[in-house]
């Protein structure tokens, strides 16, 4: 396999943007566009409608109520560092799970003039999603003020030109515009691929640097264990497991279902790892329950303006 290829990935693997690229070998392919791998999830019929990847499908629907949790338990600790713009990366999460389900289970079908157009959103997203996780944990060494507009402003503004980055080089490969063309992906391969890598590794090392030398216990180092643990080991299952996966379990599932598991679990150590190195003031806690509702003074039966004398 050249350097850049996708085509020994997409002959073992289903990836979305594999439906929208030119083989470099008609073995595993359709005509002249998208690589069909050696085995994968078998779709579903129902009501006239072809229902793709349906076990990854419940994963993101999964997800993205565990997400609303999240994002309901990350607003509620008014007072922690680096709060709103931890929102910012869960709503990120959010729209990436939106697109997964809108790009993965049909419902914008593979082969229509608009699948490329989903699936180069669906790469900017996973770009923008990585970088402001590494927003996030820069934030955490306190090298300027979180919360503001400025700090708000930088993080949309180069989240936002990665996302353009990932999407345009993205969408005038699979288009084979601008002197691009379907059958070289190598911009892809680096773009999406080793440069959303890089920055995934560099906040791994930040975070464990941070645990070591500001960081007042230890016991973050588990939680990013966890993190990396459950994110590699989907990457691993989805790359080299998946042809064994899928015969073994009878085409319902293929390693696509594990890797978003996988992506969920590590996506939850982010908001567990985030949650223990930033410690709610409680003086200043959002609650869905006022603090002192239905407690009792002190001498509740005593009347604070009775002056007379105790008998």
């Amino acid at each position: 396999m050249s350097f850049g290829s996708f085509q020994s990935i997409c002959s073992k693997t289903g990836f979305p943007l594999c439906s929208v690229i030119a083989p470099l070998s008609q073995e595993h392919t359709f005509v002249t566009e998208g690589i069909v791998p050696q085995c994968y999830a078998r779709p579903f019929e129902s009501a006239n409608t072809m229902i793709f990847q349906v076990g990854n499908a419940f994963i993101h629907i999964g997800a993205l109520m565990i997400i609303l949790i999240i994002i309901f338990n990350v607003w509620s600790k008014y007072m922690a560092i680096g709060r709103r713009e931890m929102l910012s990366f869960f709503y990120y999460y959010m729209a990436l799970e939106i697109l997964s389900l809108v790009v993965d289970c049909g419902v914008c079908p593979p082969g229509s003039a608009t699948y490329g157009y989903f699936v180069a959103l669906q790469l900017g997203t996973v770009g923008a999603v990585c970088l402001c996780l590494l927003y996030n944990g820069l934030l955490s060494f306190e090298l300027w003020e979180d919360g503001l507009l400025r700090s708000m402003l930088v993080m949309h503004s180069i989240c936002g030109a990665w996302f353009v980055v990932n999407f345009v080089v993205s969408l005038l490969t699979f288009k084979s515009w601008g002197g691009m063309h379907n059958s070289n992906t190598t911009a892809v391969f680096v773009v999406t691929y080793i440069g959303n890598a890089v920055i995934l590794a560099f906040y791994i090392v930040s975070q464990v640097v941070l645990s070591f030398f500001t960081g007042n216990t230890y016991w973050n180092l588990g939680a990013l264990f966890l993190l990396s643990f459950f994110f590699v080991a989907g990457q691993i299952l989805i790359y080299v497991f998946n042809q064994t996966i899928c015969e073994r379990l009878s085409h319902y599932v293929d390693a696509l279902f594990f890797a978003s598991l996988g992506n969920l679990f590590a996506v939850m150590m982010v908001y567990k790892y985030w949650d223990m190195i930033t410690p709610e003031d409680f003086e200043f806690s959002v609650a869905p329950v006022a603090p002192f509702q239905n407690q009792p003074m002190y001498d509740d039966k005593k009347s604070p303006f009775d002056t007379s004398s105790p008998r």
